[in-house]
């Protein structure tokens, strides 16, 4: 608990700053010049600090895209104090020897409290996830296709198209095999109702005129 405390403490941190952090509108940046990463975050010395899967590099992180990383991290830190992070961000190299460099986030995929994230070997592979429940279903899409899992039905694979409808929002859509399925994508912080992870788009799954909520995130084969 004392981990999970300390990471707490360091999400208040910037509150005392100005309340208006978690209200600022997200601007349009290029991508040029940072990185997308995935890492489990920790407190340490009153700081936030980001360490690479199967890395021993760790950095100082500061929210430089306005995402609350650091309000987010605090809520689903575990007794260990760590949380999965799946970010992008810019590295800001220390000019000092021995200290560590900085992590300059700029965006947020997802946060969730899993010991087992860094070891999912289809992650670069998958160009999105998204998941809901009751009744539970998940949808993985790659370049071969999509993945339709139901709770009590066989998982349904087949092709699809993708649409850009504007402001970030898109929607996958097949009709393959006698079934009209539509997944509707919108740019929106979305929180799972049964795991409390955070993702960075909301969801919704139409299937043959049935509509299921849930939220979504890029996978690695994604550059978005």
């Amino acid at each position: 608990m004392r981990a999970a405390r300390s990471l707490l403490f360091v999400a208040l941190l910037p509150l005392f700053a100005g309340c208006q952090l978690l209200e600022a509108p997200r601007q349009s940046v290029s991508h040029a010049g940072q990185t997308r990463m995935q890492g489990e975050l920790t407190a340490a010395d009153g700081k936030l600090v980001f360490q690479p899967c199967q890395e021993q590099r760790r950095y100082i992180v500061n929210d430089a895209g306005g995402t609350s990383v650091l309000q987010q991290a605090a809520t689903l830190a575990d007794d260990s104090g760590k949380v999965f992070a799946d970010l992008r961000g810019r590295i800001v190299s220390s000019a000092s020897a021995g200290t560590e460099s900085q992590l300059d986030v700029e965006q947020l995929y997802r946060l969730e409290p899993s010991a087992t994230a860094c070891d999912n070997a289809d992650f670069k592979r998958v160009i999105l996830r998204a998941a809901g429940h009751s009744p539970e279903w998940a949808l993985t899409a790659s370049g071969k296709g999509l993945v339709l899992d139901r709770a009590g039905q066989p998982p349904l694979a087949v092709p699809y198209v993708e649409e850009q409808l504007g402001d970030g929002r898109f929607n996958l859509g097949t009709e393959a095999n006698g079934q009209k399925v539509e997944l509707w994508v919108t740019p929106a912080r979305c929180v799972d109702s049964a795991t409390g992870s955070v993702q960075h788009m909301s969801a919704e799954l139409r299937v043959n005129g049935q509509v299921q909520r849930g939220c979504a995130y890029f996978g690695g084969a994604r550059d978005d």
